[in-house]
């Protein structure tokens, strides 16, 4: 009976201790949920818009026949594109479309001062029917009726400023307007505060307006003026003085020929284009440097 009571009781203790035993996990063997990583989509590349002011304009043809160095380049000189009797300054808007229908048909390339610069100092290739097309004086016609056209036909330009006039005469341009052809691809340059005649101010009084005006274009312009147009051509050993120490690298006169280095790169020729030359005069000009000039 003893032994029997203490074989009892010895079962009652090793059922209680495995009660109280906690159970443990061995982590080894422990099932981990692994959460795929999400799906991201690729990112599409941006596309970038056209720079403002290039799209419009053409770079030159890898095809084309360059220019031999040394040759010279026609610098056409226009004025104002609105029609006025008995004013040849002011050539109609429909002839000065046909003259860049006539350039665009056959094949030439209008290109930048800064173009021109390079090809006369550097003999920086460009191409054989290279042309440039420079506007005097600012006129507001120069946005309203020639841009336009410009815009039409992808051409680059250059407009020669007087910069007195800018935001005071109702004729000439604002300065928003010249920003907006700047971002096109049109060139605004110096031509004076107020159109003088060169020479016949002192050479301080030179200074003054060649200087003046270039700080003015460079601040409504945001950019540096290096080029130059001489009111009514004119210069004198003084003025071309002052146009170098004021910083111009390039000016021009209106002496009816093609521009040559040999010329000198302040002294610079233009082919003057107006409203009593017909189509006949505007091709010889073009195609001709040795053309016979009469005004």
């Amino acid at each position: 009976m003893k032994k029997n009571f203490s074989l009892l009781f010895l079962l009652i203790i090793s059922i209680s201790l495995l009660g109280c035993s906690k159970t443990t996990t061995d982590p080894i063997n422990k099932t981990i949920k692994v959460t795929p990583p999400p799906v991201v989509e690729p990112i599409k590349p941006v596309e970038l818009a056209e720079p403002v002011g290039t799209a419009s304009i053409p770079a030159f043809d890898k095809t084309a026949v360059m220019k031999a160095s040394g040759k010279s380049v026609p610098v056409l000189m226009y004025h104002s594109i609105a029609y006025e009797k008995d004013n040849d300054i002011r050539l109609p808007v429909e002839r000065f479309e046909e003259h860049m229908k006539y350039l665009k048909d056959n094949g030439y390339y209008p290109i930048t001062l800064t173009d021109l610069y390079e090809y006369l100092m550097k003999d920086t290739p460009i191409p054989e029917k290279s042309i440039v097309l420079t506007f005097d004086d600012g006129y507001e016609d120069n946005y309203t009726a020639m841009f336009p056209v410009l815009k039409k036909y992808g051409f680059k330009a250059t407009i020669f400023v007087i910069t007195s006039n800018i935001d005071k005469d109702p004729k000439s341009m604002t300065s928003q307007q010249l920003l907006e052809m700047e971002k096109f691809g049109v060139d605004i340059e110096s031509h004076t505060v107020n159109h003088e005649h060169l020479k016949e101010l002192s050479k301080d009084k030179q200074l003054e307006t060649l200087g003046q005006s270039k700080k003015d274009l460079e601040k409504i312009l945001n950019k540096q003026i290096n080029f130059l147009a001489y009111p009514y051509g004119e210069y004198n050993k003084s003025a071309l003085e002052a146009a170098k120490e004021v910083g111009y690298t390039m000016a021009f006169s209106t002496d009816g020929r093609w521009s040559s280095k040999k010329n000198g790169m302040l002294s610079l020729d233009r082919v003057y284009i107006g409203s009593s030359h017909n189509m006949k005069v505007f091709i010889e000009r073009i195609t001709n440097p040795n053309y016979k000039f009469v005004n």
